[in-house]
């Protein structure tokens, strides 16, 4: 059950940071993403927001056609 949750927060992060425009916007947006996912999932929110900005932040630098 959680495994589903974090596939699906993982596939809403990525979706979504695709619709920012900077590094920032989907650095925001994948710290949201992040919590909500942590939450869902038992965990920390503050570690799943750090995970989520990052992810969110870097996401068009590793080539993620996505998130450009």
């Amino acid at each position: 059950m959680q495994i589903s949750k974090l596939f699906v927060g993982a596939a809403a992060l990525v979706v979504l940071a695709g619709c920012q425009w900077n590094d920032l916007q989907r650095a925001g947006v994948g710290a949201a993403t992040g919590a909500v996912v942590a939450k869902a999932a038992s965990g920390n929110l503050l570690t799943g927001a750090v995970i989520g900005a990052g992810a969110g932040a870097l996401c068009d630098d590793v080539g993620m056609r996505i998130c450009n």
